[in-house]
């Protein structure tokens, strides 16, 4: 028996399971987000087990920044293949040459934020009621104002001080025309719990959560990786370091941490001993310190 075979992650997998077919039975076109990142994989397999042996009953969804990691988006690939599911690309690059977003000047422009108006405009186009996310509680303050049915106006917008209250898991769908609900089903899962639940599972993650080489810039205390996106800045070099990835997203923003956690149990060994949240080497959260916040109000994930 697996040493990760542990009771709470079975209770939080239970919790989630519900979650998700609560969601199928009070909306109708539900959509699950889909990054290619470890929470999303986490979340894919919950959807698996919440409607085994069917098929599961709604498509996964990446809004693509065009800045994304190669190995992210290969892996996305293989895994909606493997898992049959049907995905739907929506891209940041359509919204701008169309004029619905702007890209980012300045000298360190990302197109990360960006993300909510081609989130929104998908949802608008293909009428999903309810999109589920990988949001967890520990990730970064604002999370923590979340509810597992985070209720969104007609404009894709999220009031933090409007949550509906959550008594005896029973969740409240109803809503009006033009609204839809952002699901939580990881909520109370940490990411110590994710990453134990992959080894649970024996899950396949992108090799970018690895220990490797890579050529990355530090701008801020930020590692980022080489990229046609990044234009070193004066005094800045490029150097090669051994690094791996605790979270997936626009190359332009998430940094990399030094690091030789090349097997699930040593990064299971690391994530015990950190002292820094994983979003910490995120370089859009640091814009202000409400940044996560104000991107959610607009309709961020």
């Amino acid at each position: 028996m697996s040493r990760y075979n542990l009771t709470h992650l079975k209770q939080l997998e239970s919790e989630a399971i519900y979650i998700m077919r609560e969601v199928a039975s009070q909306f109708e076109k539900p959509v699950l987000l889909f990054s290619g990142g470890k929470d999303s994989i986490v979340m894919v397999r919950l959807a698996q087990k919440a409607f085994w042996p069917a098929k599961i009953p709604f498509p996964l969804m990446h809004i693509d920044t065009g800045h994304n990691f190669e190995e992210t988006i290969s892996f996305r690939d293989q895994l909606v293949e493997q898992v049959g599911a049907k995905l739907i690309v929506r891209y940041v690059e359509d919204s701008i040459k169309s004029g619905r977003a702007v890209e980012e000047k300045g000298l360190n422009p990302s197109r990360n934020g960006l993300q909510t108006i081609t989130l929104l405009d998908a949802v608008e186009e293909f009428q999903f009621d309810a999109a589920f996310g990988g949001a967890r509680r520990d990730e970064e303050k604002a999370r923590a104002k979340e509810r597992f049915f985070s209720h969104r106006d007609e404009f894709g917008q999220w009031d933090p001080k409007n949550q509906r209250p959550e008594l005896w898991n029973i969740f409240n769908g109803k809503k009006h025309v033009g609204e839809h609900f952002r699901v939580f089903p990881l909520s109370n899962w940490t990411e110590m719990d994710v990453w134990q639940y992959i080894a649970l599972e024996k899950l396949s993650i992108p090799s970018i959560y690895f220990s490797h080489q890579r050529v990355i810039v530090n701008r801020n205390n930020v590692l980022l990786g080489k990229s046609s996106f990044i234009t070193l800045l004066d005094g800045e070099t490029y150097e090669e370091k051994t690094v791996r990835f605790r979270t997936v997203g626009d190359m332009t923003c998430t940094g990399a941490v030094e690091s030789d956690a090349d097997t699930l149990e040593k990064i299971i060994q690391e994530v015990a001993s950190a002292r820094i949240t994983e979003r910490g080497a995120r370089a859009d959260d640091q814009r202000s310190e409400a940044a996560m916040e104000d991107r959610k109000k607009q309709g961020y994930f």
